[in-house]
């Protein structure tokens, strides 16, 4: 597998295309139980497809370089990208996973995206393993997925490259309590410990969509209202998590933070970091996170640097 620094891409893949839609790229028809049983009975589903189902309930969309890297931080030796290929295959022939890629104006996306079918779901309780799929997750739009695909690959990338990594949570919920709203978090969060002391970051993706500037002003006034009403204990949280938003690119973290300022949804209690999908292929995250600092009356975008983040 390609490590991530030698990736060349310009673009996130993660990012909105215009025109975008999502395609069906599963199996039509009907298996079944039967037909599945048999298959793990003579071996041809084994733990590894097991692990592989796991690991897509969890973060619901994968791509399949996800899926290798996540099963690679489990201890589980997938041998190849295409032999974990073959392995998805074979899931989504007995309907167990599902599959769609992404189609533009610019052509067909170059990866596939996958998540559970119902079989998954009834071989996943059959190990007393909580499933809460539902059909309808499936129908989930184009941003939405990109949003989880985003969060998957920030979360895979603290678990990979930063020593201090300690726990990960795919959707944690958030409490504001004023309005007793509970939301959750697009990109997930993750607990880093060093020295005994831990501290959690919480990971906001945002991505182009139509009415992006409006959601991300609402979504900063949940935040602010959980952060200006802390204490700790609230949401899980021991201490006050930081929260960083991951953005489509360079330009896009600052046109998210204009319409921060513009719309006075700043959170003086925190510093607010930025961060991109292609700063996380870098060999460290170190420099990865960003802020927006006032010079002489005018915000200048600096990079952080955070020793925490090392390897």
């Amino acid at each position: 597998m390609i490590e991530d620094n030698q990736i060349k891409a310009q673009v996130s893949p993660f990012a909105i295309r215009e025109g975008e839609i999502k395609t069906f790229d599963g199996k039509d028809g009907y298996v079944s139980m039967n037909q599945i049983v048999h298959k793990i009975d003579i071996g041809h589903i084994n733990e590894i497809h097991f692990a592989i189902l796991e690991l897509v309930n969890e973060f619901e969309f994968m791509t399949s370089r996800q899926l290798y890297q996540m099963l690679e931080i489990k201890g589980i030796d997938p041998k190849s990208q295409d032999k974990l290929n073959n392995k998805l295959d074979q899931l989504v022939k007995s309907k167990i996973l599902t599959r769609y890629y992404f189609t533009s104006n610019e052509g067909k996306g170059i990866y596939r995206i996958y998540c559970l079918e119902k079989m998954g779901k009834y071989l996943l309780n059959s190990k007393e393993i909580d499933c809460k799929w539902q059909p309808s997750d499936n129908t989930k739009p184009v941003p939405m997925i990109k949003k989880r695909l985003a969060g998957n690959q920030v979360l895979i990338a603290y678990l990979r490259k930063v020593k201090a990594f300690d726990s990960y949570i795919v959707k944690p919920a958030i409490n504001a309590k004023v309005t007793g709203k509970i939301f959750k978090a697009t990109g997930g969060s993750v607990k880093l410990v060093k020295n005994q002391k831990a501290i959690q970051f919480v990971f906001e993706v945002i991505r182009r969509e139509s009415d992006w500037q409006k959601k991300i002003v609402d979504k900063m006034r949940l935040y602010k209202e959980f952060y200006e009403n802390f204490i700790p204990g609230d949401s899980g949280f021991s201490s006050m998590p930081q929260l960083i938003l991951t953005c489509e690119d360079e330009k896009h973290m600052v046109e998210t933070f204009k319409e921060i300022v513009k719309n006075e949804v700043e959170i003086p209690q925190i510093k607010l970091y930025f961060t991109t999908d292609l700063r996380q292929n870098e060999e460290t995250l170190s420099n990865t996170l960003v802020e927006f600092v006032l010079v002489d009356g005018k915000y200048k975008m600096e990079n952080v640097e955070l020793k925490l983040l090392d390897m």
